[in-house]
Formats: C-alpha cells, sequence, structure tokens
C-alpha cells in the first residue's frame, strides 16, 4: 500500500470514529429516554421500540469499532 492510500485509509478512519461519537450520543439520549419514561410506558409498544433501537445502536457501534480496529491494522502495518 502507498503512503497516499495509507493516508486516505486514516482518513476514513476519523470519519468512522466521528460517526461512532454521534452514534453513542443518541444511543445515551435514547436509554435516558427509556430510562426516564413513565411508569404507565414503561411496557408499551415505545418502550420496547426505544430498548430495541438502543440495543441495535450498540450492535452498529461494536460494528464501528471493529471497522476502525481493520483500518487500523491495516495503516498500521504500512507504517511498521
Amino acid at each position: 500500500m502507498n503512503k497516499k492510500r495509507a493516508g486516505r485509509i486514516s482518513q476514513a478512519i476519523e470519519l468512522i470514529a466521528t460517526a461512532k461519537e454521534i452514534l453513542e450520543e443518541c444511543k445515551d439520549e435514547e436509554q435516558d429516554y427509556l430510562d426516564n419514561m413513565p411508569e404507565s410506558l414503561q411496557n408499551s409498544e415505545k418502550a420496547e421500540k426505544a430498548s430495541d433501537d438502543v440495543d441495535m445502536l450498540e450492535s452498529v457501534i461494536s460494528d464501528l469499532e471493529g471497522s476502525i480496529e481493520g483500518c487500523n491494522d491495516i495503516v498500521g502495518a504500512y507504517y511498521v
């Protein structure tokens, strides 16, 4: 891999990391929404949807972490 492609992958890592941060904020906000939901709604469809959304965001965040690690491995191998 040449320096130019390694640099482009480094840019992609930064973008993925930014996306991950945004999704973590959204996950935290959705979790707060769920945690502060009135008792009367805790077993509702809204609560179930919010819980599903938190779970899905956690999964996506984990996938992005794996993508960052993989890209770092590629770029790191170039700079060794």
